[in-house]
């Protein structure tokens, strides 16, 4: 239930008070910032005092949200902003940048599939969700729209101007101001997560999701990290546990995948363990 007609309550509806607040004579006391209705009052919303009002509805939004969408389950992709698509590899940076492209490819594709199981559900269920940037999350939201479904872009602002790429279905696009409830909302629907090669924000968000499950604050789910080349040469997994610093077992938690059609039989597969 959204709209105000469908209320069942004797008061005003806040947008009806909004306009009539924006009507009323122009005076001393109605251009005081006390007289501004609390809920329009833009000064007053952005207060220091008023972050934790501003934490809830920036968790609240994308919730309302994807509930009026139906959005049931996610398939998360992580990935690096700065991998090009195959097409642009000789305008890398690096030449491992270059060499990288190929996840972008893979990425496209494995989207393209997982959001072909989506239709099955009228698009509730494994719906594809990224960070809603280049790279990529592009490849990610491109291979959704491909296959006909939508995707999820979580956006945030940076200092530096990022919009969301072109793929991402509008109404299930979304910019946050904190990362934290951004990377809440990357797991709470989360039925897979696939991480591609990337930086620093690739690497806290794999990390966030394995320390989560880890502790069994978070159910297992498929971890699935692409190209074991790039992750070997970066992470040394089996140092952490021969240090004691994690258990053995802690590196069964993710899998190594090559190629869409790995991480697709991977998830196609799972079963939660006992």
């Amino acid at each position: 239930m959204t709209d105000k007609e469908d209320r069942a309550h004797p008061f005003p509806h806040s947008d009806e008070d909004a306009a009539r607040a924006d009507r009323i004579p122009d005076t001393p006391q109605t251009r005081s910032p006390a007289y501004r209705l609390a809920f329009t009052d833009r000064d007053f919303m952005l207060r220091e005092e008023l972050r934790p009002l501003r934490l809830q509805l920036e968790l609240l939004k994308p919730q309302m949200v994807m509930d009026e969408r139906g959005v049931e389950s996610t398939v998360v992709m992580f990935g690096g902003a700065r991998i090009p698509s195959p097409e642009h590899a000789d305008q890398a940076r690096t030449k491992t940048l270059a060499d990288l492209a190929k996840y972008y490819e893979q990425a496209r594709l494995f989207a393209r599939e997982m959001t072909r199981r989506s239709l099955e559900s009228y698009g509730r269920e494994f719906v594809i969700c990224t960070g809603g940037g280049p790279g990529v999350m592009e490849a990610g939201n491109m291979g959704a729209e491909e296959a006909g479904g939508a995707s999820i872009g979580l956006g945030i602002v940076l200092p530096h101007e990022q919009a969301p790429n072109r793929y991402v279905t509008p109404d299930l696009c979304f910019n946050f101001h904190y990362f934290a409830i951004r990377k809440m909302h990357f797991l709470m629907r989360a039925r897979a997560i696939t991480v591609f090669p990337g930086g620093f924000g690739t690497l806290d968000e794999l990390f966030e999701t394995l320390t989560l499950v880890q502790t069994k604050r978070m159910k297992p789910i498929p971890i699935l990290l692409f190209g074991a080349e790039f992750w070997d040469r970066i992470l040394n997994w089996e140092a952490l546990a021969e240090a004691g610093t994690i258990s053995e077992s802690d590196l069964d938690l993710f899998h190594y995948v090559e190629t869409a059609e790995d991480a697709v039989a991977i998830i196609d597969a799972w079963q939660e363990p006992c």
